[in-house]
């Protein structure tokens, strides 16, 4: 106890003095660059948080974006941040047994209405066309990103589906190993992609919808950049070099970013960034696994105040925007500045860094990077152009592909022999 009391007061006093290093005018530099080149977010969970909201579930106008709200995100906070673009996540779990397609319907359903509702400060984008033209507007160019390829329960239709519905990425997996496709935090039973997943990323890359690869394996990322024509994203990812977790990204994959084009979009998830964090979490979950075999996983009240206790005796342990921006550099290191940008998973994370708690705080994290000497074009990489460049490109492949392939009829029983 008395060791982690000590670390806590250490990690503390590194986060003020941290804090202090970028000064008004390293801000001020940032707050001039994101006006004038747009912050483009890669994931932000909000239809997913007006879903489970507690007050009022999938309500859109009660959870009113023009008052502050329970979660990370309104407009206020949207305009402090200096937001220009977001992907907004149409997630649906992996783990549901009532129907992929009418929640993934109904997320839909959730985003676009939020983006209708705001017309004030939203904007739909379905090109990367489409977000500079909101962001001249003073508007946020809102885009939609499917987390999970269980939603098109192995059809390709569905997936054209998707897309037409305004879906501009899809990431293959969310935390469960697919039919098709292995997830990070899954068993991997594939080795990658099945020849039907390739198939999938082949028609993604006709279709002009980015290839995601947050959440899935090392051998679903390798096998993805070997068929991918398009840059790949990683729509909220770390660097796994510095923090060896399953859902970041190894520094194998991200040598061949260079020759894809891919974006690495930089998450705010603590247990991502930091090595400490990752650590608290699984002695808290080890904590747990022996409550329930105390308890049993059915006593939810004993349960409760295992949790509570264990908590309360274990403070957690604090991480800081300094620690964001070493995986926004280290990605930059080994991939090349071309090839990293910002995805926050806000609205989707229950605990947040310390500067970096909710989508008004995105200037602190680039004066950070200002303070440590990036220059104003490195600066305007990561916050947009890069993945711009790479929706871009997507674009142009789709529309080389669209010329010479039809849309893909094959199934997953031809392919894989799956019943």
């Amino acid at each position: 106890m008395r060791r982690i009391l000590v670390f806590l007061a250490l990690t503390t006093l590194s986060a003020s003095s941290m804090s202090a290093q970028a000064t008004e005018k390293d801000l001020a530099r940032a707050r001039k660059i994101l006006s004038t080149s747009p912050l483009i977010d890669g994931h932000n969970d909000l239809p997913w948080a007006i879903r489970e909201d507690s007050a009022s579930p999938m309500d859109v106008a009660a959870y009113d974006l023009r008052k502050k709200t329970r979660g990370h995100t309104d407009l206020e906070r949207l305009r402090k941040g200096m937001v220009g673009g977001q992907f907004w996540s149409i997630y649906i779990p992996g783990e549901i047994k009532d129907g992929y397609a009418r929640t993934q319907l109904e997320q839909f359903d959730i985003a676009m209405r939020v983006i209708d509702m705001y017309p004030e400060r939203l904007q739909l984008a379905l090109t990367a066309q489409d977000i500079r033209d909101a962001f001249k507007r003073g508007k946020i160019g809102s885009l939609l990103g499917m987390e999970g390829g269980h939603a098109i329960e192995n059809s390709l239709g569905a997936l054209r589906s998707y897309y037409a519905l305004g879906a501009r990425y899809m990431t293959l997996t969310h935390n469960v190993t697919l039919d098709w496709a292995d997830a990070a935090l899954d068993s991997a039973r594939h080795g990658g992609l099945t020849e039907f997943g390739k198939e999938v990323v082949r028609e993604m890359n006709r279709l002009g919808m980015m290839v995601d690869l947050s959440h899935v394996s090392p051998g679903t990322m390798s096998d993805a950049l070997d068929v991918s024509e398009a840059p790949v994203i990683f729509s909220h990812s770390d660097a796994r070099e510095l923090n060896d977790v399953p859902r970041n990204v190894p520094d194998s994959i991200l040598k061949r970013l260079d020759k894809n084009g891919g974006v690495v979009m930089v998450t705010f998830v603590p247990g991502f960034i930091s090595k400490e964090v990752a650590s608290y979490e699984h002695e808290f979950n080890e904590a747990q696994k022996a409550a329930r075999q105390k308890y049993g996983s059915d006593d939810h009240d004993s349960l409760r105040r295992e949790a509570q206790a264990w908590r309360a005796a274990h403070p957690a342990p604090v991480v800081t925007i300094s620690q964001v921006a070493d995986h926004i550099e280290h990605i930059r290191d080994v991939a090349g500045i071309d090839h990293v940008g910002i995805g926050s998973d806000f609205d989707g994370i229950s605990n947040t860094i310390t500067g970096l708690q909710d989508v008004s705080t995105y200037p602190a994290l680039f004066a950070e990077l200002a303070h440590r000497g990036w220059s104003d074009e490195a600066l305007r990489k990561l916050a947009g152009e890069n993945i711009l460049r790479a929706f871009s490109q997507a674009e142009k492949v789709a529309a080389r592909l669209q010329k010479s392939r039809q849309p893909s009829l094959k199934t997953i029983q031809q392919l894989d022999g799956k019943k």
